[in-house]
């Protein structure tokens, strides 16, 4: 079994891929036609996958992945499972500015708070950032879709130099409070 690279495989021209993990698919298909909707000036190819790894049966055809995004309901432990178990089918490259978490459902109760608290801990210690959104509404899916857009942008290298992919994962990254911190380390 390989482990998902980002620099495996040659980028296409004016071209960014990213991939969906949902292991419910309850948001993945409205956010990937958010995201192809959307008005920009480069071509998106939008993959779904509902875990890691991918099959390796059409890894010769599969384009380059410039970012993934893994989809937590914090409604399901089998969710935050399910991220957390296909992080280690990822190269440690994925790491710096190719992988974000985009959690639902932050709202609803003190169970997904607990969630929530693992997904954070989860991201920072993969120094990733956490997106919160509402999936519920067509305004709260397109405003996800734009902001994963924005980071897609950066991730696949299409801005100006200043901005890198790790430069934005400093920015954008998930880091612990001083209690989560103790936690943390316990």
């Amino acid at each position: 079994m390989a482990l998902l690279s980002p620099y495996s495989k040659v980028p296409e021209l004016n071209t960014a891929t990213v991939l969906l993990v949902e292991n419910e698919e309850e948001l993945q298909n409205k956010l990937a036609n958010a995201i192809v909707q959307h008005e920009k000036d480069f071509n998106v190819n939008v993959r779904l996958a509902k875990k890691l790894p991918l099959p390796v049966e059409n890894k010769e055809a599969r384009p380059r992945i410039d970012l993934i995004v893994f989809i937590v309901s914090l409604l399901s432990e089998r969710s935050l499972q399910s991220a957390e178990s296909s992080l280690s089918h990822l190269h440690s490259d994925c790491f710096l500015g190719k992988v974000c978490f985009l959690v639902t459902d932050a709202r609803c109760g003190s169970h997904t708070q607990e969630r929530l608290v693992s997904v954070r801990k989860l991201a920072a210690s993969h120094h990733c950032p956490v997106i919160c959104a509402e999936h519920r509404t067509a305004d709260g899916v397109s405003a996800a879709a734009l902001r994963l857009l924005n980071i897609l942008q950066v991730s696949a290298g299409m801005t100006p130099m200043s901005t890198t992919a790790l430069y934005l994962s400093t920015l954008t990254r998930c880091s612990l409070t001083s209690d989560l911190q103790e936690d943390y380390l316990q």
